[in-house]
């Protein structure tokens, strides 16, 4: 009976205990090997506002700056916008970074890099990602993160033809 109540009693403790556990990242990691060569997949992408030409959800891209930062507003089909800023660049690696400042999507220290490497007679596009849920189970972020990237590879794949 003792032993069922400490048990009972531990509970609501390790309830609480579990609450305090801080989320860990979810990394989520896409690529695309594309038939053109490096460079005309980087022209087509490595313009940080560029997005809104490639991106099948961004309606348009509204570059911006804040301090040193350079911002992108994205606005999105079907309503949202996205406030994203670029936190660092490499045009001769090919790659850029960014972390996403204002969204309605379900995550929160989202940070992202994009990079062009090539790969054969073509390119290789790399997204990866580092974020937490945020209001939704894990499974459900990444779920939305993966479309996203998954999406935006298509787009580019079709317009670097």
């Amino acid at each position: 009976m003792l032993r069922n109540a400490l048990r009972l009693g531990a509970l609501p403790i390790l309830a609480l205990l579990a609450g305090t556990v801080p989320s860990f990242a979810i990394d989520v990691a896409k690529s695309l090997d594309v038939a053109a060569p490096p460079a005309k997949v980087w022209a087509t992408i490595g313009d940080f506002c560029g997005i809104g030409t490639w991106h099948p959800a961004v309606e348009k891209c509204a570059p911006s700056t804040k301090g040193s930062a350079m911002l992108r507003s994205l606005s999105l089909k079907g309503g949202g916008t996205i406030v994203e800023s670029q936190t660092s660049r490499d045009d001769k690696a090919m790659t850029y970074t960014y972390a996403i400042e204002e969204s309605p999507l379900p995550v929160s220290d989202y940070s992202s890099t994009i990079t062009v490497v090539p790969s054969g007679s073509g390119s290789k596009i790399n997204w990866t990602g580092s974020f937490k849920a945020k209001g939704v189970p894990d499974t459900v972020a990444k779920d939305v993160i993966e479309g996203i990237y998954t999406s935006g590879l298509g787009g580019i794949a079709e317009k670097a033809k």
